[in-house]
């Protein structure tokens, strides 16, 4: 696994992850219907032609979801025993279909676990940019680390 153990980790480290990602139709359109969200600005390609981005506006749930993903094989692979939340999440910009997006994180904390010696606590700061350098997406994810050896 290519996953960092919580030792591995250091509050100041950053990660440019690769590969970065196109967002397809497709994706928009079936994370939309499989998280049961009717929206017409995501699904609705007429209705969303008449809205302020005059195009479909991808899902800003699946953008939160990218962000993460692409994070995994350079953070957290085999090694996390789960996330335990999500601060400060903003989407200063649009997604559209056909955006190419990119995420890079940095370890923003970092503490032993009061009550169980096998694991620690990682607090990293995603950030998802555009073709064009705009950040679509920023958010705090504190996320439950495995110790190495545990």
């Amino acid at each position: 696994m290519s996953g960092k153990f919580f030792e591995d980790l250091n509050v100041g480290d950053s990660f440019a992850h690769q590969p970065s990602r196109t967002v397809t139709e497709t994706d928009n359109l079936l994370f939309s219907t499989l998280t049961h969200n009717p929206q017409p600005l995501h699904i609705d390609r007429e209705f969303a032609e008449q809205s302020i981005h005059g195009q479909i506006l991808v899902n800003s749930i699946f953008t939160l979801g990218l962000a993460v993903g692409l994070s995994v094989s350079d953070t957290t692979l085999g090694t996390t025993l789960g996330n335990l939340g999500f601060d400060k999440t903003t989407f200063p910009n649009p997604v559209f279909i056909g955006d190419t997006l990119t995420a890079v994180s940095h370890v923003k904390d970092k503490r032993e676990s009061k009550s169980k010696q096998d694991r620690g606590i990682v607090t990293f700061e995603h950030t998802l940019t555009n073709q064009r350098g705009e950040i679509v997406c920023s958010c705090i994810r504190g996320a439950m680390m495995s110790r190495r050896g545990s």
